[in-house]
């Protein structure tokens, strides 16, 4: 940081950070020693500087400070303090801050000017009505709060110009000429003062009831012009130096501003002085513009006043706004006919002593200041220097802290004021600047105790920014300042080292990325990052990062990878974690290659995958132990025979009587011996690296099964299947055929049926013709039909019989009923 910059002075070293220090002991370092003199304090103490160290710091000093009073008297004397303390001196250090406190307390019983300010333009005639006995009213109330209390009035319509106001010769004497409602009225007129603050009330009840209303042309009021002539006139108005001073201003309608006046020809913006005359009336209303609300708010504040403006609810916030724009400023809403006034006054009066608001007079351009306000709640609010809801006698607390952020010339001297809004009360702070090193005041000549000496031996001290005899000055890459090198900036990183001789971006790449940093997160997700991936360009790194550029797998130091753990490798590519080459079997590789940088190299042929886990030509486990196994077998289970140790050297051999695999990571493995016996063991790996075998003392293998029972029982089982299969065959024929004689029977019985319902509707036919026959009182005919009938019947009967088994095969009903001589005959043939 300190030694950053190119300081060859101890002035321009207090310059770059407030931490940094001089040392100017004459013999500092060797004569190939780069250390700097413009450094940290406790650097250089540990380089050997000792005490002779230039490093001033800001600092405070209380001039006067008188303690606050606690109520103010009836009689107003220089000793009622409201603000400790009175002034203070500031010594600063650009970029060093220092703090002071301060208090402000609203003494109880302190003196009171109020001047009432009244608009008198016509649409104020019944509020003209209602403050004739104010006064009284106003000083009852207001000695309830104070002793010492004073009243002053006056009043203001517009400027008398045109268009501002009626300026026809017959308007002259008496604008409302003309106006029905109200034929008399006097001049118009700007700003009247009528009564100065007097404690005698009669008097004020007495010039108010002498009032008489005026006629404007426009909606707006000439009110400002007389809110800036009550507050800078002080002696005519009668202003006391120690006391609260109030104006109300009341009217019902907006004010006019600075530029109103250019209607009626006035560019003349306003001065902000005094221009009453000896008759006390505003006397440059027809020369200058209306006031700018910031000459309001300086004047006003200037001479601690606190206005209150007193308006109806329809303007209520206009004038709410002007108060955010005028400090001490505020706004209570007036009744039509200002019936409320005293209770207005009141109120405001109230607000105005439960808050405490700091000002900043004269503040210098090259100062900071900040604020931390500490109220009655006992908290503190940073970058506040307001405190409300306080209660008259309690104290409210700041803490300021000031902070220079350059160095004026020599022996500069700046004063600003701070001061309570409404208060006289003012904190003095003088400002200083601590710029200069001591050992500049006793400089002597050809000594470096101040400076760096350049010059006629130039190239002698600029030796000491050489890495070596021949090489460039800082390494080609950096300016030799104060036998120092200042690095330059690069737009890949951070150059450093005493001669210029390091960089964080110049180490060993993998695939384009420094020493295998990981891609910068916003590289996904832009297509500058995706281009600078591609074309493998260098990751930036911000000119003000002071540290080694931090990358994933190490830091590129001075041209060189140093690598984090778990790395290794000229570019740190090369992890040295063996967990990503574990198999699912808990071997490395599978135990057919060598984990290499965090991945697996295969040397058995044919395996392969991420951890060799693959390899369809190698044999598995389980038949590179059976060899073990039936080696152990071979040689009645002697483990010392020469071929089986060989077999057996990685294998820890356990003999049971029957396998139980408990263990759920061994592996059972089983296989037919030569006398078809089955020989069974299982496996495991344990962490040494060796395999526990579990291995059946003797192969398991079954009795001799009979063949003739075997032979029998295959043929048996045929026969039974065989038979099984006709039953079924003969069944569904036999199911089939019925189907089939039962759907003929049912076809010839309806072709019958049909037969013999034609022959029976031709004989029923024939008998119904001899119906013709029957005449009255003839008997014969009826005998005829009968016997028809029953013919008809018969053959009905004969066809429903089968002829070849005489056997009935269905019967049909037929219902008849006739009517012969007047009697009913009913029949049924089945």
């Amino acid at each position: 940081m300190c030694t950053s910059g190119s300081a060859s002075s101890c002035e321009e070293c207090l310059m770059i950070h407030p931490k940094c220090a001089w040392c100017s002991k004459e013999v500092f370092g060797s004569s190939r020693s780069v250390t700097s003199r413009c450094d940290l304090r406790a650097n250089l103490i540990q380089s050997g500087c000792g005490s002779e160290i230039e490093s001033p710091a800001s600092s405070t000093r209380i001039l006067r400070s008188l303690p606050l009073s606690s109520e103010g008297s009836g009689v107003v004397g220089p000793d009622v303090i409201q603000m400790a303390p009175q002034e203070v001196a500031v010594d600063l250090r650009p970029g060093d801050q220092t703090t002071f406190q301060l208090q402000v307390r609203q003494v109880e019983d302190y003196p009171v000017d109020l001047y009432y300010l009244m608009d008198l333009s016509l649409s104020m005639k019944d509020d003209l009505v209602n403050i004739r006995s104010l006064g009284t009213t106003l000083a009852e109330e207001m000695r309830r709060l104070t002793s010492n209390f004073r009243l002053g009035f006056g009043s203001f319509v517009d400027k008398n110009i045109s268009p501002f106001s009626y300026t026809a010769p017959r308007y002259q004497t008496n604008p409302c000429t003309g106006y029905k409602l109200f034929p008399n009225c006097v001049p118009s007129f700007g700003f009247r003062h009528l009564l100065p603050l007097t404690d005698r009330v009669d008097s004020f009840n007495e010039e108010v009831r002498k009032q008489r209303v005026s006629r404007n042309r426009d909606a707006p009021e000439g009110g400002f012009d007389a809110v800036l002539q009550a507050a800078v006139c002080k002696e005519k108005i009668g202003w006391r130096k120690d006391a609260l001073h109030l104006l109300v201003l009341t009217t019902d309608d907006v004010p006019h501003i600075a530029l109103d006046g250019k209607l009626g020809g006035l560019v003349q913006p306003h001065d902000g002085q005094c221009h009453l005359s000896d008759a006390n009336e505003y006397t440059a209303s027809d020369q200058m513009d209306y006031p700018s609300l910031a000459l309001l708010g300086e004047k006003l504040a200037e001479n601690n006043i606190n206005l209150i403006f007193a308006v109806t609810k329809n303007h209520y916030m206009l004038y709410k706004n002007f108060t955010a724009l005028i400090p001490g400023t505020t706004v209570e809403i007036l009744h039509g006919d200002s019936r409320n006034i005293i209770q207005l006054i009141i109120n405001a009066y109230s607000s105005i002593r439960s808050k405490v608001e700091l000002s900043v007079w004269d503040q210098p351009e090259d100062l900071n200041l900040f604020f931390t306000a500490t109220c009655q709640d006992g908290l503190s609010y940073p970058n506040q220097r307001k405190c409300e809801g306080l209660k008259i006698g309690d104290t409210a607390s700041f803490e300021v802290s000031v902070e220079a952020w350059s160095c004026p010339s020599r022996h500069t001297e700046h004063t600003f004021t701070l001061r309570p809004v409404g208060f006289r009360d003012s904190l003095r702070v003088v400002v200083t600047y601590n710029c200069t090193c001591s050992c500049s005041t006793r400089l002597e000549p050809n000594s470096t105790r101040c400076e760096c000496q350049e010059g006629e031996n130039q190239s002698v001290y600029q030796n000491l920014c050489r890495e070596a005899e021949g090489k460039p000055l800082c390494s080609g890459r950096g300016e030799c300042s104060c036998n120092q090198c200042s690095c330059f900036e690069s737009e890949f990183g951070k150059i450093y080292g005493p001669f210029c001789e390091c960089d964080n971006f110049s180490c060993a790449r993998n695939k384009g990325v420094l020493c295998s940093e990981f891609p910068p997160r916003e590289w996904s997700s832009s297509w500058e990052g995706l281009i600078r991936k591609e074309l493998r360009v260098p990751v930036q790194m911000k000119h003000d990062d002071a540290r080694v550029k931090q990358t994933g797998h190490g830091e590129c130091h001075c041209g060189e990878c140093k690598c984090h753990a778990g790395y290794i490798g000229d570019n740190c590519n090369c992890s040295t974690d063996i967990s990503t080459c574990r198999a699912k079997d808990g071997q490395i590789c599978s135990d057919r290659g060598h984990c290499t940088c965090g991945h697996c190299q295969c040397t058995e042929p044919g395996a392969f995958g991420e951890t060799c886990e693959k390899c369809p030509t190698c044999p598995d486990a389980c038949s590179t132990k059976r060899d073990c196994v039936e080696c152990l077998l071979l040689h009645a289970r002697n483990p010392d025979n020469q071929t089986c140790h060989h077999l057996c050297k990685d294998e820890v051999i356990t003999w049971v009587d029957s396998i139980v695999s408990d263990e759920q990571e061994a592996v059972l493995c089983f296989y037919k011996t030569a006398k078809d016996c089955v020989m069974m063991f299982t496996y495991a790996e344990l962490p040494s690296g060796k395999s526990n075998l579990t291995v059946l003392r003797e192969p398991e293998c079954g009795a001799a099964h009979n063949a003739m029972t075997i032979l029998l029982t295959v043929v048996g089982i045929t026969l039974l299947i065989g038979i099984g299969l006709l039953a079924l065959w003969k069944l569904l024929v036999t199911i089939h055929d019925r189907r089939e004689f039962a759907r003929f029977q049912s076809e010839r019985s309806r072709a019958r049926y049909e037969m013999a319902r034609q022959s029976c509707g031709a004989g029923v036919c024939a008998c119904a013709q001899q119906k013709d026959l029957g005449q009255a009182g003839d008997n014969r005919p009826t005998e005829k039909l009968l016997k028809c009938w029953s013919v008809a019947v018969f053959s009905v009967r004969v066809s429903l019989e089968s002829p070849i088994q005489k056997a009935h095969l269905d019967t049909h009903t037929m219902d008849f009923t006739f009517h012969k001589f007047n009697k009913s005959h009913s029949g049924t043939v089945d």
